[in-house]
Formats: structure tokens, sequence, C-alpha cells
């Protein structure tokens, strides 16, 4: 098999993710996943699509993460092997989707607007 390549996206997060087969080393910018994510949680986040799979030792996953903070860039790994996984097999589409794993979030920061300290915030008022 050779190797396949899919982008993952959340908020600022862009997470390039590469799968081949291998015994299950996850590499997130050319390191562990234990020292880059500390936090069972976020791996856990990661893994998501591997388990639900049950495909956790076959594949070797080598991701290049960039911008965002920690969450949106598990977010971003997560969609991004999601992608890599149905390009290797069409039919565990389904069942990725029905998980929620293959919709981008959409959500992005408001822009902050001038005369204003936040996007929504106002200055107080006053009336005299």
């Amino acid at each position: 098999m050779e190797t396949i390549n899919a982008i993952g996206r959340r908020k600022a997060a862009v997470a390039r993710v590469y799968v081949k087969e291998g015994a299950g080393k996850i590499t997130i910018n050319k390191r562990d996943i234990a020292t880059y994510f500390p936090s069972d949680i976020l791996q856990y986040i990661v893994k998501q699509p591997l388990l639900l799979l049950d495909v956790v030792e076959k594949y070797d996953i080598k991701i290049n993460l960039d911008g965002g903070g920690y969450k949106g860039q598990a977010e971003a790994a997560r969609l991004g092997i999601s992608r890599a996984l149905v390009m290797i097999d069409e039919a565990v589409k389904s069942d990725l989707r029905k998980a929620g794993f293959m919709t981008r979030d959409p959500r992005e920061v408001e822009r902050k607007k001038p005369g204003q300290p936040k996007a929504r915030k106002q200055f107080q008022f006053s009336k005299r």
C-alpha cells in the first residue's frame, strides 16, 4: 500500500495526515503522540476514528500540525485521519459519518470590529 495523504481543518488548525500500513505508530510534528498531546483526552480524540473501525494497530500515521490551539489541532487531526481512512476503504464512510468524524466544523472566530473592544462586546454606554 502506498502512502495516503489527507487534510483536516478545525478553527485555525491545519493537519496534513499521511497514512501507510504499519504497526500503529502515530507521529505528530516528528514527536510521539504521547509527548505532543500529554492529555489522554486529546490522544483519544485523535485516535477516535481508528478505535471506531478497530484498526489502531494496522496503520502508521504521520501528522504535520500547524496553527490553532491544542483542542483544534486534535480535532483537525481526527478529521484528516477519517478522510484518509475513507480514501483507503470507501465502505467505512457511513460509519465515520454517523459518528460525526467526516463533518468539518465550520465555526471560526468572529473578527473584531472597530470602535469595540471585541467582536460583540461594546464599550459602556453613557447617556450623559
